[in-house]
């Protein structure tokens, strides 16, 4: 992924990664209401908690809520849908246990260029099953950036299932470069790759 896919990835996950206790629980009560409401509470707290720049409690929270309000298990299988046939159980128990590090390694350096910026949700719409948010931020100085979050139920509660942002499917590039690793390196390259980077 280049600098600016990375960036502005960072920049939509700003909108959930450091949620305080209490938001958290919050977005719980939210996540069974409206995906819209949902997607903003997360923002409006995340944002504020980027602010006191504490790098280690944004990483702890981030890691909480994408075990929360993340369906990483269904993002991680299509990120490799196409190689699950040559994968073994255990190597599939080694990634899905490597992607929360490498989300939280891969995007968390760059979320505080964003801690003065403010997320808006423009519009919710059905998709699928689920709901595209329809987002965007605002950092002083610079154009405004677009992003649509996916969400849907699972288990009674929304959780986010992928993100466009300026138009780049995250779910989409990130399975590409996955897949060629994976093509140059193999299964087990990739999770040496994920490990090192987490």
């Amino acid at each position: 992924m280049n600098r600016f896919t990375k960036l502005t990835a960072a920049l939509m996950l700003a909108g959930a990664i450091a949620v305080v206790p209490a938001a958290s629980a919050q977005a719980a009560v939210v996540a069974n209401q409206d995906a819209g409401t949902f997607i903003s509470s997360l923002g409006t707290e995340a944002f504020a908690v980027l602010k006191t720049g504490n790098k280690t409690a944004v990483r702890s929270k981030f890691r909480e809520l994408l075990s929360q309000h993340f369906a990483i298990d269904a993002i991680g299988d299509r990120l490799i849908r196409r190689w699950n046939n040559q994968i073994t159980p255990q190597q599939k128990a080694a990634y899905k246990a490597a992607i929360p590090n490498f989300i939280i390694g891969t995007y968390s350096d760059n979320l505080y260029d964003y801690a003065n910026a403010s997320m808006k949700v423009i519009r919710t719409a059905p998709a699928g099953s689920g709901f595209n948010v329809v987002t965007r931020v605002q950092k002083p100085g610079a154009q405004p950036i677009s992003a649509v979050w996916s969400v849907a139920k699972v288990g009674g509660a929304f959780k986010v299932t992928n993100l466009t942002v300026a138009n780049i499917n995250l779910a989409v590039t990130q399975g590409q470069d996955f897949d060629a690793i994976i093509q140059r390196k193999g299964i087990d390259g990739l999770i040496a790759m994920m490990k090192a980077r987490g």
